[in-house]
């Protein structure tokens, strides 16, 4: 290994195989690492038998749940904006010629103990059981307002300047109700936690607007699409898009050391013996433990049922956000099903997960209020991990470390790590 390489990426996770991907794309020369022997890293989807190795400790899953290879779990379970910042990436780099994808049937929102599906138009807003007569006037007038917002025409802007006026006060002057705010906060503009009430406003409407744009895309109940097959598909393309443009990968080799010269800068790899030099060096947190601090725990429930779930329409693929307001929590609950309609299952089957992030040292009871909202299950489950994220001064050491993937099941946080760590090691502005 003695070439010398501008970036070498460690870990084959989604987050580093598409910035694998678009700094090949930008003509670097990439050297792409990992210690596994499979594509995905901690975002990788598994077949049954590979589940229920991973959490029964067994090397086969019963036969009655049908084939192994007809399953694809997802470890990371997410799905994508129609509109958002990482199909717009999918596009840019004609990735899209590797994957198929398929709207997601439905978005639904847990208020006052039912699940409701949400409504993102002031037409939709009409018709929603979520709100009484009055407050669905409300609700449409600020949809109309956030749809013909534009920055550029202050006549759209009703006197406010969203950059200065928190979102609080801009909803304050619709005059909404608390379970309206809390749907609109969390399950358009997919804020985690009530923060953005106390911010401008701008981000809350871009956000409300992206929502909207996407809904509008695939004409679909779901401003969301996903993969067939499954997430694994994703870090696959974006591996096989950086060897096109001549990025060199290596699965399977273990310990992959960074070495640092007398200036603390990066300076290679090593494994097995041997040594590539780099300049820089991208990784998850698990590669360097010790540039990173924990930031809390994700909990998850995964369950394999043989129907929908109860309450959305007999959607094959659907998100629930449960605000955490809803749920007396200080974080979102989130419940995502995808099913044999994605290829994820054989037919019949549908695979549900339920996440959040662990506030107590009891996370399965935290995950119950989710779980409640499957209905009967052939299978279930329980996944905890760490989340970290990094401590150094990536302009130091040229070390560019991800933060671990969070509850969430959209991709809006994840794509936003992956641009700013991008700027970073180009500085280029991608979106």
């Amino acid at each position: 290994m003695d070439e010398e390489y501008e970036v070498i990426v460690l870990g084959t996770g989604l987050k580093e195989c598409i910035l694998s991907g678009l700094l090949s794309v930008d003509g670097l020369k990439v050297l792409h690492m990992d210690r596994n022997d499979y594509y995905g890293g901690e975002s990788t989807s598994l077949n049954l038998n590979q589940l229920w190795k991973k959490f029964r400790g067994e090397e086969k899953a019963p036969a009655h749940l049908g084939s192994s290879r007809d399953y694809n779990v997802d470890m990371m379970p997410k799905f994508m904006m129609a509109n958002g910042k990482l199909v717009r990436v999918l596009i840019h780099t004609d990735v899209t010629k590797y994957l198929s994808f398929k709207a997601v049937d439905g978005s639904y929102v847990f208020v006052q103990g039912k699940v409701q599906k949400v409504p993102a138009t002031p037409m939709e807003a009409l018709k929603s059981p979520l709100m009484g007569i009055f407050e669905k006037r409300r609700a449409g007038k600020f949809f109309s307002y956030v749809q013909e917002y534009d920055e550029k025409d202050p006549k759209t802007h009703d006197g406010m300047d969203l950059r200065r006026v928190t979102t609080k006060d801009l909803i304050a002057k619709f005059g909404l109700k608390e379970d309206t705010i809390d749907f609109i906060g969390h399950a358009v503009a997919l804020h985690c936690n009530d923060n953005h009430l106390h911010q401008p406003a701008y981000d809350t409407v871009m956000r409300m607007k992206l929502y909207a744009e996407s809904l509008a895309r695939f004409q679909g109940g779901s401003p969301y699409i996903y993969p067939l097959y499954g997430l694994g598909e994703l870090p696959q393309a974006f591996a096989r898009l950086s060897a096109v443009y001549g990025g060199t990968y290596m699965l399977n080799k273990p310990e992959c050391k960074v070495e640092f010269d007398e200036e603390g800068k990066v300076s290679g790899v090593t494994s097995e013996g041997e040594t590539a030099k780099c300049k820089k060096v991208v990784c998850d947190p698990s590669y360097l433990t010790n540039k990173v601090r924990k930031i809390g725990r994700v909990a998850r429930a995964i369950a394999i049922m043989s129907h929908p779930i109860p309450n959305t329409n007999d959607s094959q693929s659907v998100q629930v956000i449960l605000p955490q307001k809803q749920l007396g929590r200080k974080s979102d609950m989130y419940v995502f099903c995808c099913s044999y309609s994605h290829n994820v299952a054989p037919k019949g089957k549908f695979i549900a997960f339920v996440s959040t992030d662990a506030e107590t040292d009891n996370p399965q009871t935290e995950l119950q209020p989710g779980i409640d909202l499957l209905g009967p299950v052939d299978e279930l489950f329980f996944d905890i991990y760490d989340r970290y994220e990094p401590v150094n001064e990536p302009t130091l050491d040229n070390c560019f470390i991800s933060t671990s993937y969070d509850a969430t099941t959209h991709f809006d946080t994840t794509v936003v790590d992956v641009l700013n760590m991008y700027k970073l090691i180009t500085g280029k502005v991608m979106f």
